[in-house]
């Protein structure tokens, strides 16, 4: 049996873990040195080299849960995405983007693209002809992210690969919303794999770190310009990801069946103008999403209707909390206006679709009656502060 084919909880467990040989111990020992011996030894290891102990173990783990041949790991999300783009990009050269991406992805492009003479051109939306239509000569990259922060919509994964491989181009895709528990990208032929591994892989709102997954030729590309950036983790951190790892498939499951029952209780509720969640038969992608992946997520947004106000109802949640980042066993919310995609522009927000009154919602796993009741006593308190009749 090799490492695909295990099921996802073993190789959560136990893919990558390394043996303590002395005293046995049931997990993975922690090598703390930042300074090995370079005489006599099969390896010279470093961590800016991305080779330490627990580094390489967790490697093996992520390339096994992504089907990938390779990965590496990184002290941020932004550190894989910046540094796996620079390995496949020159002066001279154009990416097409997808419209929807993270706000700072968007933000690495528009920011320092055009300062490395690197061109770059966003889709105006996100199915296969949106990015054909904006093929160059010199294109060399195609970037996507499915599902989408933070409106969640889906992205054709066959399609995309049909255009890259017709063309000769690098696809690659951020990963994060999806996690490799619901989604396996390498499996549909995109090139290179990327997480925010502060998010799913290490749900506990206690990490940050970053991973790519890729074949060895492409993460051996990627490795020649991460050693030179520097963007290591430490491998204090590389051990407790490999540990919260252990858990990723159970945990993920669980936010998967609470946020389809969320997503539908507020689909229900008459103070939800919409609701975006890839699970609901309602999304415009719902059916390429039912296609390409395993479980739809814990992530999804939403917008209250025009006469509620979208701030003071996240103040008034006492169980869900408003909180930065996502993907924890907690549940949190958010306004992307004001945090992940506050650098954007107000023109360029409102191109995307992101309006001031959209929350994003990072379902935990917690019970969902338990988070129904949250967000009603919520909706309860905002419309006694502020009694103004739906009509106005």
């Amino acid at each position: 049996m090799n490492k695909k084919d295990k099921g996802i909880n073993t190789i959560c467990t136990h893919v990558g873990q390394l043996e303590d040989k002395q005293y046995k111990g049931a997990v993975s020992p922690l090598y703390m040195s930042s300074s090995y011996a370079f005489d006599d030894v099969a390896v010279k290891r470093y961590p800016r080299y991305f080779n330490t102990p627990n580094q390489e173990g967790l490697s093996k783990k992520i390339a096994a849960l992504e089907h990938a041949e390779s990965a590496l790991i990184f002290g941020s999300g932004m550190a894989a995405v910046s540094t796996s783009l620079m390995a496949f990009l020159r002066a001279g050269d154009h990416v097409i983007l997808q419209q929807t991406l993270y706000g700072g992805t968007y933000n690495l492009i528009t920011e320092e693209f055009s300062k490395y003479g690197i061109e770059y051109t966003f889709t105006e939306g996100w199915e296969p002809k949106d990015f054909e239509a904006k093929l160059k000569e010199n294109t060399k990259v195609i970037y996507i992210e499915t599902p989408s922060n933070p409106l969640l919509t889906i992205t054709d994964l066959e399609g995309v690969v049909r255009i890259a491989k017709k063309y000769g181009l690098i696809s690659m895709i951020d990963n994060t919303f999806a996690s490799p528990i619901n989604q396996n990208p390498i499996d549909f032929g995109i090139d290179v794999v990327l997480h925010s591994a502060t998010k799913y892989m290490g749900g506990h709102s206690d990490i940050c770190a970053g991973a790519v997954a890729s074949t060895a030729e492409y993460i051996e590309q990627i490795f020649h310009l991460a050693k030179n950036f520097g963007g290591s983790l430490s491998d204090y951190t590389v051990w407790l990801l490999e540990r919260s790892i252990k858990t990723m498939g159970l945990r993920v499951k669980a936010q998967n069946e609470n946020a389809l029952t969320m997503a539908n209780f507020l689909n229900d509720l008459g103070d939800i103008a919409t609701v975006y969640y890839p699970g609901l038969s309602s999304h415009k992608d719902h059916d390429i999403a039912k296609k390409q992946m395993k479980g739809f997520g814990g992530m999804l947004s939403f917008e209250l209707k025009p006469h509620l106000d979208a701030s003071l109802f996240q103040k008034s949640l006492k169980l869900i909390k408003p909180s930065m980042s996502l993907a924890g066993v907690e549940s949190t919310v958010l306004s992307p206006t004001q945090t992940s995609h506050a650098l954007m522009t107000p023109e360029v927000r409102v191109g995307q679709g992101i309006s001031d009154g959209l929350i994003r919602f990072s379902v935990g796993i917690e019970e969902p009656e338990d988070l129904m009741e949250d967000i009603e006593q919520a909706l309860t308190h905002i419309k006694t502060k502020n009694p103004i009749s739906a009509d106005n």
